[in-house]
């Protein structure tokens, strides 16, 4: 029974899952926060609103100005096409347009 195979092919499925959920955190004061949202001021890029949901993992009670760290992940809820805005022109070449030039 080989069983190299299997374990390689359950390590590549679990390191693409984990490239899929790329995390991110931001860290700062709490300037609000409410069952389905918290607020984070940073130094430099202003105010953070971070939605919150009843399975959001929380340690305690938090309460403005408690210094936090939040982790979080971007997923897409919707994606939509818009398509092209004008139909592409066909190109001309430069010599052709040299020539419409020198007419």
């Amino acid at each position: 029974m080989k069983v190299a195979p299997f374990f390689a092919a359950l390590l590549a499925l679990s390191l693409s899952a984990a490239a899929a959920d790329k995390s991110y955190q931001v860290t700062g004061p709490v300037v609000e926060v409410t069952d389905s949202k918290i607020v984070v001021e940073t130094k430099d890029d202003g105010k953070w609103e971070i939605a919150r949901s009843a399975a959001t993992k929380t340690a305690g009670a938090i309460k403005v100005g408690d210094k936090v760290t939040v982790k979080y992940t971007m997923t897409a809820t919707s994606i939509e096409t818009k398509g092209d805005k004008a139909e592409a022109k066909p190109e001309v070449k430069k010599e052709e347009a040299q020539k419409a030039d020198k007419k």
